[in-house]
């Protein structure tokens, strides 16, 4: 089972994410934040594989959440998503320690399948 933590300051989205990752049988959403402090609090309580971070939030961004959460709590792999999906937001997640980068506006099955890749990388690391 894949534990999910969801971050995003629009709750539509949140539940929208919500919805599709619970329909899979191997993936489970284990808490939920609108913010950069609330995902820092809750990957450190609740501990998950991979935390699903959007890019713009108001008080700490996603790109200043990750690099704190790599910090803080280096096993979790940050999957960074934006609805913008240029170069220079693709640097600056990377950059930050994001795992992967995946657009608002790529079909779920992308989502899905990228969520299930780093997490198979955090249980079989690369030699």
């Amino acid at each position: 089972m894949i534990r999910l933590l969801i971050v995003d300051d629009q709750s539509a989205v949140r539940q929208g994410l919500h919805m599709l990752l619970t329909a899979e049988p191997d993936l489970q959403v284990v808490g939920e934040a609108s913010d950069g402090e609330g995902a820092l609090s809750l990957t450190q309580t609740l501990n998950p594989d991979v935390v699903l971070m959007d890019v713009e939030m108001p008080h700490a961004d996603g790109i200043a959440t990750t690099q704190a959460l790599r910090t803080a709590c280096p096993h979790v792999a940050v999957i960074m998503l934006s609805i913008h999906d240029d170069a220079r937001t693709r640097e600056r997640a990377e950059h930050a320690g994001a795992a992967a980068f995946v657009p608002k506006s790529m079909p779920a099955q992308v989502l899905l399948a990228t969520i299930r890749q780093v997490a198979h990388c955090l249980i079989t690391p690369r030699t």
